[in-house]
């Protein structure tokens, strides 16, 4: 099923320090509602049947719910808010959301303790507000998708963090690896974990999933640091084909674009049996660390 990956609003009401977005809430105003409608009808005649509604925060964006009604309206069989929860401390507006017909909440956490993570996003009561809203959409009877950004300050702490989600009932969880862009990058040198400092934890964590029976994956990973655990390779075994309605530009394939544009190879790679299906790091990862610790299979 294709999907079209909406982004609504180019503000924030966090501060990551590994944030890929950063400059663009500085750059570029909210889409107007008729704006977003035009955008959802053109993708559905394109064949996208399933939308995300993202930005750096789409919760922000006063006409969200019509957004999603008018989804609803064009027969998009599966509607997904991506969102840091802050702004879900009502919970009659999450009643709408559910009411409009979103099928899936996606709330990003990163960290297990609790210090850490507000720290990182620049956000005091972060943490507390993402475990709340989590209970309350499951006791709600909502699919919760989590996403995690591994870096260099919570990768120990992942194998902990996924025995806590497992404890809330989620239904999917991806730990990505870090995409060394604007703040990201600005922040490189106590942001950007070595990924074979951080593959034991990463490991650790999807077998302590893979017993609960919850669908489990990474991103960025590649196949040479995953062996024995290449079922968990999000970008082989579960990404669908997605388009990508951004700021300033739209990609027709996000596949196509890490594939030519954000992703990294050397020339050893073409020695590796899984050459034609492994996606390599990021190509800025390289430029830190180099390539010593991916060796062709």
């Amino acid at each position: 099923m294709k999907r079209v990956d909406v982004k609504v609003w180019f503000a924030c009401n966090n501060h990551c320090n590994f944030c890929v977005q950063w400059d663009k809430r500085y750059k570029f105003k909210p889409r107007t509602l008729q704006e977003i409608k035009d955008i959802l009808k053109d993708e559905f005649k394109n064949w996208s049947l399933w939308v995300v509604f993202t930005g750096w925060e789409p919760t922000v964006h006063p006409d969200l719910i019509e957004c999603v009604k008018y989804a609803k309206k064009l027969w998009f069989v599966s509607i997904q808010i991506q969102s840091n929860w802050r702004n879900f401390a009502d919970l009659e507006y999450v009643k709408k959301l559910i009411n409009a017909w979103v099928s899936e909440f996606g709330p990003s956490i990163h960290w297990f303790n609790k210090e850490t993570h507000d720290k990182q996003v620049w956000s005091p009561w972060s943490w507390e507000q993402v475990i709340k809203w989590i209970i309350n959409l499951k006791n709600l009877n909502q699919i919760v998708i989590i996403n995690s950004v591994i870096t260099k300050i919570n990768y120990k702490e992942i194998p902990e963090l996924a025995s806590l989600l497992i404890k809330l009932w989620v239904n999917q969880f991806q730990f990505a690896f870090v995409h060394i862009l604007w703040s990201a990058e600005k922040n490189k040198q106590e942001v950007v974990p070595k990924k074979s400092d951080a593959i034991p934890y990463i490991k650790k964590a999807l077998d302590i999933w893979k017993k609960a029976w919850i669908i489990c994956m990474t991103e960025a990973i590649p196949f040479c640091l995953m062996q024995w655990y290449e079922w968990a390779i999000a970008e082989y075994n579960f990404m669908p084909e997605t388009t990508v309605v951004d700021a300033e530009y739209r990609t027709e394939s996000y596949a196509d674009y890490r594939w030519n544009e954000w992703k990294a190879k050397r020339e050893e790679c073409k020695k590796c049996s899984k050459y034609q299906i492994c996606e390599w790091p990021w190509k800025e990862y390289p430029e830190i660390y180099g390539w010593d610790e991916f060796v062709a299979i």
